[in-house]
């Protein structure tokens, strides 16, 4: 005889979510621990760390490091004196450096073919100074259904935080409708992994929420059914680092209503809010999932 699953509220598993997204977020490799992505299109230095970091040829994955052994360079636990290939982790053996016993990297690949170097540190800043993240509690009424809606081939114009009014044309593998309170809505998602992500805004942007908008990652049953849970997870992370383009939500993915659900703000370690700009800047991750499609 086995037991009786446990069943929990919404609350609860929220408040779960909450704590576990907390401690994941200050991990040697969370959120927290970003402190640059430095995309590399010529021999440069990269800031924080030693080296000196060129390109590879078209075709070819990652980057060319130089360093001597004083710099104290491992990649893939041998000591760099000299010039190393660092492959990207999108090759079948991606390398990994360590630069100190609190620093580490990777590098990642661009969608054009470039490459950037990424630096953790374990004892970063915004680790030392992180105080939580706010949000809302928990709000049943924006626990809807959804239908995804499959439009293979389509793209759409995506402007970026920094790319002062130009856009990208973004593959969007489909939109997600649904309606409340008599109002019909789709949204545009691009794809995230295995994941939809929907990047919006509402009235609570800039006013309780980060000013540019949230993001909300979705994964519909084969059907094409999801729920869109915007209690759980409602905070777009990606918003002061220097050097990441940030895409702004599209028109029909702007509500004109407050949604007041999902995360707000991180906060320093004395509570304020919004916490200062280095917690954004590494709570900056694209490559952050957590196991959940919920925002």
């Amino acid at each position: 005889m086995t037991d009786a699953p446990t069943m929990t509220s919404p609350e609860a598993d929220l408040a779960t979510f909450r704590e576990r997204r907390n401690q994941a977020v200050v991990q040697p490799l969370g959120n927290l621990a970003l402190v640059n992505t430095q995309w590399i299109d010529s021999e440069q230095s990269v800031w924080g760390v030693p080296g000196l970091w060129a390109p590879l040829s078209a075709g070819k994955s990652g980057l060319r490091l130089t360093a001597v052994s004083a710099d104290d360079i491992h990649v893939n636990g041998h000591l760099v004196d000299g010039s190393v290939v660092v492959a990207g982790k999108d090759s079948a053996e991606p390398a990994e450096i360590v630069f100190s016993d609190t620093v580490r990297g990777f590098v990642i690949a661009g969608p054009t073919g470039n490459y950037a170097l990424r630096v953790w540190d374990a004892n970063s800043e915004g680790i030392r100074n992180f105080g939580g993240i706010d949000a809302y509690p928990y709000n049943a009424e924006w626990v809807v259904e959804a239908q995804f809606i499959a439009m293979p081939g389509t793209t759409m114009p995506f402007e970026h935080s920094k790319d002062e009014g130009i856009t990208r044309d973004v593959e969007v593998p489909g939109e997600i409708s649904f309606s409340k309170n008599g109002v019909d809505y789709s949204l545009a998602a691009i794809s995230s992994g295995r994941a939809l992500q929907i990047v919006f805004s509402d009235a609570t942007s800039g006013v309780d929420t980060y000013s540019v908008g949230r993001f909300l990652y979705v994964a519909p049953d084969a059907s094409g059914k999801g729920k869109l849970s915007t209690s759980i997870r409602g905070f777009a992370a990606v918003h002061l680092l220097l050097r990441v383009q940030l895409p702004v939500p599209p028109k029909q993915n702007r509500f004109s209503i407050p949604i007041e659900a999902g995360e707000k703000n991180v906060l320093a370690k004395d509570g304020s809010a919004p916490a200062p700009n280095f917690l954004w800047r590494n709570l900056a991750s694209p490559g952050s999932h957590f196991p959940t499609w919920d925002i």
